[in-house]
């Protein structure tokens, strides 16, 4: 796949739809994302934010519509090159029943990286993620927040291109997500690192995302940088919900 340029947009999506049972669930006419831009999608519960991801990703195949990603067309359920280049944190972390070290390592070791540079990549992000000392613990022994930031390292030691986040802090406590929440967003804008994160605190929308866009009923309603979302609702429904 073609290096993308940082003149372009890394995602393009054209006329999207998922179905379910006959019925739309999802209808996305333009969404761009650019290379570095965090985009929190926020709506209603049931707006179709998590089916987006999941579309993204390829776990769920569109009825219609386009994606192109660096520049080229691409189909997520059948295309591998593709999917090795985007990542996905779920809300539940789901680890491995072996040590934190192993479970970051996992992608890595699937790639036929070598164990050299697996120690290395590893526990450098391991560190920034503040969770080294615990590199030998069991995954299923953590707190939510240490078995979170297990989860974020494992994607992030892939150094993906796409990062897609399912309210990644949803489950933790006030304090706890505070303190990821903080991490990450430096992690994000210091390496770089494209992302789309769903969520449904506006507050977490406003602090992370550099864009935002907004689905009501499985329609995309609007995009836009966080002040203009927030101070300009297209419309009631919209204004209703931020």
């Amino acid at each position: 796949m073609s290096t993308n340029s940082d003149n372009h947009p890394i995602l393009q999506i054209h006329n999207l739809e998922y179905k379910r049972e006959d019925q739309f669930r999802l209808q996305i006419p333009d969404l761009e994302l650019n290379p570095g831009e965090v985009l929190a999608v926020i709506g209603p519960n049931g707006a179709g934010k998590t089916t987006l991801l999941m579309v993204i990703s390829g776990m769920l195949t569109a009825a219609k519509g386009e994606i192109n990603f660096a520049g080229e067309h691409v189909e997520p359920w059948r295309d591998l090159k593709y999917r090795r280049q985007i990542a996905m944190v779920m809300q539940s972390p789901l680890l491995l029943h072996s040590s934190v070290f192993e479970n970051v390592a996992t992608g890595l070791r699937f790639r036929g990286v070598g164990s050299q540079i697996i120690q290395k990549e590893v526990g450098d992000w391991l560190k920034k993620l503040g969770i080294l000392h615990l590199k030998k613990r069991q995954g299923q022994k953590l707190s939510g927040g240490e078995a979170q930031r297990t989860s974020l390292a494992r994607a992030l030691v892939l150094k993906p291109s796409l990062l897609l986040l399912d309210e990644p802090f949803g489950a933790l406590d006030s304090p706890t997500r505070v303190s990821l929440l903080e991490d990450i967003k430096q992690l994000l804008y210091t390496t770089g690192t494209t992302a789309i994160f769903v969520t449904h605190d506006l507050d977490e929308a406003l602090f992370l995302g550099s864009s935002v866009a907004v689905l009501v009923n499985g329609e995309l309603r609007q995009t836009g940088t966080p002040e203009q979302v927030f101070n300009a609702p297209i419309d009631p429904q919209v204004a209703s919900f931020v």
